[in-house]
């Protein structure tokens, strides 16, 4: 009598994906701010401190403090806003500036762990609406997100929960991993800052993508892997981003010195 062995199930394996600077260029947040003054959300001097955070991620990469300080503003910002109308100005977003954005070697990336059969997930500090849009739009699996509380369908101004940033990826990645019994040894995760170090960490298969100089130096301490996808060569790439970042911030300058001559003008205008 022979005997056969029950098929052995492989856990699944997963790759996780940070969003700005890794997938998309730039902070998608700050499109989104932009989007949402262009409907009047809000006033110019908003659009102006979003602005000159943008200019300050793409020079010298993402800190906590930023990162907060946009929180906390954009969080203010839309309490009262429905989610449909701010979700619908995301799609808006994507289909107008995020698309064009995208690295198309972390696309190629993103489909090849798909076609493995491999769950998606991209992990961002960027709302989780948001970051849900830009999720189905690559055909990934899902999004973990900061979230912002609304009821009844109305934004409250409040965070549920910690802004997904830091130690909450990695705390939402490994509660994902149980949750879904996905082998964390066995899955990917890449990320651009120190600031996705415990995320990259919490997996067998770490994987930097366009490090800043931080990350960069650490994943050649430790020997990880980096992909560079800013340009044909990563010395050429490094060039172009530095170049495009002084002329964003000298783009933002330019717009408060600006504003402020107009202020300056309508003082002296009613004197």
């Amino acid at each position: 009598m022979s005997s056969h062995a029950a098929p052995t199930v492989r856990p699944t394996a997963a790759a996780f994906f940070d969003v700005d600077n890794t997938i998309i260029r730039g902070a998608s947040s700050f499109h989104l701010a932009r989007a949402l003054y262009q409907r009047r959300f809000f006033g110019t001097t908003d659009l102006l401190r979003f602005a000159w955070i943008q200019a300050k991620y793409l020079v010298f990469g993402e800190s906590r403090s930023q990162i907060e300080t946009v929180r906390t503003r954009a969080l203010s910002l839309i309490a009262g806003r429905s989610v449909a109308e701010v979700t619908a100005v995301g799609e808006e977003v994507y289909d107008t500036v995020l698309e064009l954005r995208i690295f198309p070697g972390t696309k190629r990336l993103l489909d090849e762990h798909l076609a493995a059969g491999d769950q998606v997930w991209l992990v961002t500090a960027t709302p989780v609406e948001i970051g849900g849009l830009i999720a189905r739009r690559l055909g990934a699996t899902g999004c973990l997100g900061t979230i912002a509380e609304h009821s009844d369908g109305y934004y409250t101004g409040a965070l549920v929960g910690d802004l997904m940033h830091g130690e909450a990826k990695a705390a939402a990645v490994r509660e994902l991993a149980e949750r879904e019994g996905l082998d964390l040894q066995a899955s990917y995760a890449y990320g651009d800052s120190l600031n996705d170090l415990p995320m990259m960490r919490s997996v067998g298969h770490p994987c930097p993508i366009n490090p800043d100089v931080r990350l960069r130096r650490h994943a050649k301490e430790v020997g990880w892997p980096i992909r560079e996808f800013r340009g044909r060569g990563q010395r050429a790439a490094g060039r172009g981003v530095r170049t495009a970042s002084w002329a964003g911030a000298a783009w933002v300058v330019g717009l408060v010195l600006r504003a402020a001559q107009r202020s300056v003008r309508r003082r002296l205008g009613g004197h």
